[in-house]
């Protein structure tokens, strides 16, 4: 039979009380008398040679001197024999969670470099639970489900569409933060930067994500992109990471017109909601605050293309491709974020000013990654 690479397959380890039983067989002691010169329950002893109780170390010390065998010997075997159940079970786990692997993009997430990339399902299993930092599926539902750590992600994926997706993406952007040297956050330099990096959406350079963060990082803001993976249409997050907000872009439609306004209103959830709301663009989960994602949104319109400059530029209306580009240079933003708008709002058809709008794409240009 073909043993799997992965699969735990020790020499049958035999508990130590076998052994044990064996020795006062040799020496023609019954339980009853190695009990009392060691002076222990008789019950223990024998739970102990059928295998049923452990040998601990104030037994083995105490064997020692009656058996003539050093305290270690049993001590070791008991050691080995734990580690060997352990093992046992740990390939249990393993087997029991194939079923559960399943449902994550794994074919994905290897390709990304997230997860090693096998055919084999006790390799994914195992890739995973070290992706997530978990011991068992089990514990990956108490994180991701039953929110048993509340300080640290608190929402629950229970009621998501494609929830495994959905953990993944965010997991991933936690452990590239984790190799981030940030400073402290400090909001109010966070404001102070909102015109500068509005100049740069206005701009919109080569390398304009790698500027980005270098104007959050000095504020002590992450932003990171991660990609999309199949089934969990992410447009961005918010959470925080400790004292260290989080901002992950998944650039999922690829114009600059809605990566700044997913932008913006992430960070609008950081300066106005604080630690405890964790926002996640696109997707329906617990603990979900409508009137919060509106104030977001709100703050990502007054700092992309406000209410007021958009009135100014309906009442100008009809525009022609000069008018567009006036308008963005007057309220120093990029003409896409104007027509994105107009798109939105159905004021124009969605066929026109589409030359104003740039692709994007993030896995091709330079951004930093730790």
């Amino acid at each position: 039979m073909a043993i799997k690479k992965n699969e735990y397959n020790p020499e049958s380890i035999s508990h130590p009380g076998f052994t044990l039983a064996e020795k006062l067989e040799e020496l023609r002691m019954g339980n009853k008398e190695f009990s009392v010169r060691v002076n222990k329950p008789e019950k223990t002893i024998t739970a102990v040679t059928k295998g049923q109780s452990s040998i601990t170390a104030e037994m083995a010390v105490k064997f020692e001197d009656v058996l003539k065998i050093p305290a270690s010997f049993w001590l070791t075997r008991q050691s080995r024999f734990d580690e060997y159940k352990a093992r046992i079970k740990r390939q249990k786990d393993i087997e029991n969670a194939v079923e559960w692997s399943k449902g994550f993009p794994y074919a994905k997430m290897a390709s990304l470099g997230w997860v090693k990339s096998t055919r084999i399902n006790e390799e994914k299993v195992m890739a995973l639970f070290n992706f997530f930092g978990v011991s068992d599926h089990n514990a990956w539902k108490s994180y991701y489900y039953d929110q048993e750590l509340k300080v640290s992600f608190r929402i629950s994926l229970a009621h998501t569409n494609e929830s495994k997706a959905v953990s993944a993406w965010l997991r991933e952007g936690e452990l590239r933060a984790k190799t981030l040297e940030i400073p402290l956050f400090d909001p109010i330099l966070l404001k102070k930067s909102l015109l500068k990096i509005k100049s740069l959406m206005a701009e919109h350079p080569e390398h304009f994500f790698e500027d980005l963060q270098r104007i959050c990082f000095a504020a002590g803001v992450a932003v990171l992109y991660t990609p999309c993976l199949p089934k969990a249409p992410v447009n961005g997050s918010t959470r925080w990471l400790g004292d260290t907000p989080l901002i992950q872009l998944s650039a999922r439609y690829k114009t600059n017109d809605k990566f700044w306004f997913t932008f913006f209103h992430e960070v609008g959830h950081i300066l106005l909601h604080g630690k405890k709301y964790i926002s996640i663009e696109n997707i329906n989960y617990g603990n979900q605050d409508l009137e919060k994602e509106k104030e977001a949104d709100e703050f990502a319109v007054e700092h992309t293309f406000s209410k007021e400059e958009e009135a100014e530029v309906i009442n100008s209306f009809p525009l022609e491709s000069d008018d567009i580009i006036n308008f963005a240079k007057k309220f120093n933003t990029h003409p896409a974020i104007i027509i994105g708008r107009l798109h939105k709002r159905e004021l124009i058809h969605y066929s026109e000013g589409r030359e104003f709008i740039e692709s994007i794409d993030l896995e091709k240009k330079s951004y930093i990654t730790h």
